[in-house]
């Protein structure tokens, strides 16, 4: 058994597996914190659209409160 655990088929074996879960799990991880931070950037433009919709709603009510004051 432990001449099986000491061949260099196993051990690179081993190694492989060793670095291909490594290498998964850190990407995952990478994933994760980019779609944390994508998703805090859309929350921030949502934001500043919203902000935007009523600058440019409170203009319009403007304009029209304009518009029916000299139809009168």
């Amino acid at each position: 058994m432990s001449a099986a655990l000491r061949s260099p088929t196993f051990l690179v074996g081993l190694a492989n597996l060793l670095a291909i879960g490594g290498s998964t799990y850190w990407m995952r991880e990478h994933h994760i914190y980019n779609l944390e931070e994508h998703e805090a950037r859309m929350d921030e433009l949502e934001g500043t659209l919203r902000g935007h919709i009523g600058l440019i709603e409170d203009a319009l009510d403007r304009l029209e409160g304009k518009a029916n004051q000299n139809k009168q």
